[in-house]
């Protein structure tokens, strides 16, 4: 999971020694990296309580919460900065969500699978089925993605949240790095942006 190309550019955006918020931090493997490489004072929010115990076993501080309930138990600016990444999709208000990550953060990362892939729109165009890939490897009926969102659906969303995006970021595939960040809602598999409240 660490090995995934959107963790290696949040990674990289993430100041040493500021303080994060991971929200669905899953077994904390990530956040514990972070605490490792980039000395951050981090913190978790996770729901799975299997994913917890194994966090909490690292010795990571994570918070048992639904995401979807609003993250209420957050005070505003009270984090450097509020990651969710590849769980946008999986939430039932992702819009509520992002608008409250931009609250209780200075900035925010957000990355997610870009349904709008040449891939997924040949699939489901020439077979009639939803696709599966590498980055989306379950089926239709069992898979925890509820929101189908592209790159352009994402950036549709911050301009009505009035959420100001300071850095994008895609994800390709073999040989199709120039031809995302050229055209992203066509050719990234995924995307990585950083975000923060309009004007701040």
């Amino acid at each position: 999971m660490i090995n995934r190309l959107d963790l290696k550019t949040v990674l990289d955006w993430v100041p040493e020694g500021c303080s994060v918020l991971d929200l669905g931090c899953g077994d904390g493997a990530f956040l514990q990296r972070l605490c490792n490489d980039r000395h951050v004072i981090g913190v978790g929010v996770e729901i799975d309580a299997d994913n917890l115990i194994s966090a909490v076993q690292k010795g990571l501080d994570v918070i048992q919460e639904d995401i979807n309930d609003g993250l209420n138990c957050f005070p505003n600016h009270r984090f450097d900065v509020v990651m969710l990444t590849h769980a946008l999709q999986e939430l039932t208000h992702p819009h509520i969500a992002l608008a409250r990550m931009v609250q209780i953060g200075k900035q925010a990362i957000v990355s997610f699978p870009n349904f709008g892939h040449w891939f997924c729109r040949m699939h489901l165009g020439f077979t009639g089925r939803m696709p599966m890939s590498r980055a989306m490897p379950r089926n239709w009926y069992d898979t925890p993605n509820i929101h189908f969102c592209t790159v352009r659906d994402f950036e549709a969303l911050c301009l009505e949240l009035e959420i100001d995006i300071i850095e994008r970021a895609t994800i390709a595939g073999s040989g199709q790095h120039l031809l995302a960040k050229i055209w992203p809602n066509l050719f990234a598999t995924s995307a990585v942006y950083r975000i923060c409240r309009s004007g701040q």
